[in-house]
């Protein structure tokens, strides 16, 4: 053994700081790239914002492109091979305020979304305000502030009055009955029904303030005082012989009791959050062919300031070399930002030919794809692919979508076929809405229904499906006809 020199050729990959940085822009989301940008020309002289606009926009509601040229929207879109009748404009719903919004738009329309909204009152401070505007006294006020924040986020008091005095020490000594007034008069606020301690006493809160006169209002109270938990086992007849009264006095009572709410904390601060997405693409039909195009929010606007570029061959050597470094670093960002458009074209252009009858006809036209799939297709790795769509959203007509959303695990099938998951649990869902309220669907019967359509599954396959889709057991979802 001694030490020797040998030579040998071979490839490896080595991580520049520009592919660092491709790799890193690329799996950003619209808001972190914008953010991304935003900080780059801050900190480099030679980037400036333009209102040139690069890409495409979506088709306005009159069906036309909102700045570019047919001609343009041809070169950077892609089509599928669709002869079927096109989407109205009512149907794309294109606007001027839409993520994919036409360019040279003032600076508000560019702001984060996030930032434009108002900020949610969440149910405390709902309560706080209506609190703060009762004739209380101080002692009373400071005790209804520790009941409120108690309450869970469905508007129940699930904590003991005891545990509500303690929190209370050493500000304030209160007994359970003083407690217990004040509970009552927070009671009264809205939503109604708040500051229940069980879902009867929430049920029978909302039954107060209904009039006298409301059909089936006495018996609803029964109903919710005593049998309202062997209600689903009992059934009409059950309760009817249970309280002695008329099947259809039952029923109209039973009926009643469904129309309330059993969780009014969430009728107050719920935000949905998917109206203030941004799309990264936009997919349209435009004569029977399904285009897609880069949003053009997903692209910042940025290019170099040509001032400066020119202004390096006059200066001095030190202040060249600054400027020079600048530079360098802009056309890498530049180019990367170009890279990372190029990919979610590939990626989105490969999706539109897989599964444009998901586009058409909806989940239960979703076919098994998987990321090797595409990756194989458009010559990417599978990282590549799976950093391209994470948290990317694309607006089609039938909303606004992630990536994710175009992907799913398949079962082979008896006519040779496969159908994925999401397809399956379409099926699934649509059974379960169609069955016999009085005699739901069991796991079991289901995976048979399934059998019947050709698509073997399995009981256990089933019952994963549905709680996935948070759908209750057969046993649960016992419902009064």
């Amino acid at each position: 053994m001694k030490a020797r020199l040998q030579t040998s050729l071979g490839q490896h990959l080595v991580m520049t700081p520009q592919l660092r940085q491709a790799i890193r822009l690329l799996q950003m989301s619209t808001l972190e790239l914008q953010a991304e940008v935003a900080e780059a020309i801050e900190t480099n002289p030679l980037l400036e914002w333009t209102e040139d606009a690069p890409y495409d926009s979506p088709p306005a509601a009159d069906g036309k492109s909102n700045d570019a040229p047919a001609e343009a929207t041809d070169s950077r879109s892609e089509e599928t091979g669709q002869d079927d009748g096109d989407w109205s404009p009512e149907e794309s719903a294109w606007d001027g305020s839409s993520g994919g919004g036409g360019g040279g738009g003032s600076d508000d329309d560019r702001e984060d979304a996030a930032e434009r909204m108002a900020e949610p009152e969440n149910l405390a401070d709902h309560l706080l305000w209506q609190l703060h505007l009762s004739p209380l006294s101080d002692r009373d006020r400071r005790i209804g502030a520790a009941l409120i924040d108690a309450l869970d986020e469905d508007g129940y008091l699930r904590e003991p009055l005891s545990s509500i005095a303690e929190t209370l020490l050493p500000e304030v000594t209160a007994g359970e009955d003083e407690i217990l007034t004040v509970l009552h008069q927070l009671q009264r606020f809205d939503p109604v029904g708040i500051g229940a301690r069980n879902l009867g006493e929430c049920l029978h809160l909302q039954l107060d303030v209904l009039p006298e006169c409301t059909p089936g209002r006495e018996l609803a109270l029964r109903i919710v005082d005593g049998p309202l938990e062997r209600l689903p086992r009992s059934g009409i007849a059950g309760i009817a012989q249970e309280l002695r009264s008329p099947p259809d006095q039952v029923e109209q009572a039973v009926q009643l009791v469904r129309s309330l709410d059993p969780r009014p904390g969430k009728q107050v601060g719920e935000v949905n959050t998917d109206s203030y997405v941004i799309p990264d693409c936009v997919v349209w039909r435009q004569r029977g062919i399904w285009k897609v195009a880069l949003s053009q929010q997903a692209m910042p606007r940025v290019s170099i300031h040509r001032g400066y570029e020119q202004m390096i061959r006059r200066c001095g050597e030190n202040d060249a070399g600054y400027l020079k470094t600048h530079l360098q670093e802009a056309r890498w960002l530049l180019k990367s930002l170009e890279a990372r458009g190029e990919t979610l074209l590939k990626v989105m252009r490969c999706l539109l030919r897989t599964q444009s009858g998901f586009l058409e006809f909806g989940e239960q036209a979703l076919r098994p794809l998987t990321l090797r799939e595409i990756a194989g297709e458009v010559g990417l790795h599978e990282s590549t692919v799976s950093r391209a769509i994470a948290r990317k959203y694309v607006r089609t007509p039938r909303g606004t979508l992630p990536l994710k959303a175009f992907f799913a695990s398949g079962i082979d099938t008896d006519g040779g076929g496969e159908a994925s998951s999401t397809a399956i649990q379409s099926m699934i869902r649509r059974l379960i809405d169609d069955e016999n309220p009085r005699k739901p669907l069991s796991d079991a019967k289901l995976a048979d229904l399934l059998k019947q359509s050709g698509i073997p599954v399995a009981r256990r396959t089933v019952a994963k499906y549905r709680e996935a889709m948070n759908i209750s057991a057969s046993h649960e979802r016992v419902r009064i006809g």
